[in-house]
C-alpha cells in the first residue's frame, strides 16, 4: 500500500517545486519590471506589473492546491485578485498606512482601477496557458 502512496506524493512534491519556482520567477520578473520600467516599451511597463502579480497569485494557488483542479485555482485567483482590487475602494487611515509601505503597496495596491481587473484577467489566463504547457511537457517526459 505504501508503494502506491509514494509515487503520488512524489508527483505532488515535484509539482509543488515547479509552482514554487514559478512563483519566485514571477516575483523576480515583477520586481524587475518595476525597477527597469524605463527600459521597457511604455505599454509593457504600464501593464506588466499587474499581469505578473496575477500570474504569481495563480501559481501560488496552484502551489497550495496542487492536488485540486486547475479550475479551482483559477476561481480562487480571480476571487483573490478582484477582491484585493475592490478592497482599494476602502480608504480608511489604518489600511492606507499599510498601503503606504513597500510590501503593503505591492500586495494591496493603492487605488481602485478598472483596468487592473483586465490586467489580472490577462495575467491569470497567461498563467493557465503556461501551466497547461508545462504540465504537458512534464507528462511527456514521464
Amino acid at each position: 500500500m505504501t508503494s502506491k502512496i509514494k509515487p503520488t506524493n512524489l508527483r505532488y512534491r515535484n509539482k509543488r517545486i515547479v509552482y514554487l519556482l514559478a512563483v519566485v520567477m514571477t516575483i523576480l520578473l515583477g520586481l524587475a519590471s518595476r525597477k527597469y520600467s524605463y527600459l521597457l516599451l511604455l505599454f509593457v511597463a504600464q501593464n506588466s506589473g499587474d499581469i505578473l502579480w496575477a500570474m504569481m497569485v495563480y501559481f501560488g494557488f496552484r502551489f497550495l492546491l496542487v492536488n485540486k483542479s486547475l479550475y479551482r485555482a483559477v476561481l480562487f485567483s480571480f476571487a483573490f485578485s478582484f477582491g484585493i482590487e475592490c478592497s482599494q475602494l476602502y480608504q480608511e487611515n489604518w489600511i492606507n498606512q499599510i498601503r503606504g509601505t513597500s510590501l503593503g503597496a505591492l500586495i494591496l495596491g493603492k487605488g481602485f482601477l478598472f483596468v487592473d481587473l483586465i490586467r489580472y484577467t490577462a495575467g491569470i489566463m497567461i498563467a493557465v496557458f503556461l501551466d497547461k504547457v508545462i504540465l504537458m511537457l512534464i507528462q511527456r517526459r514521464q
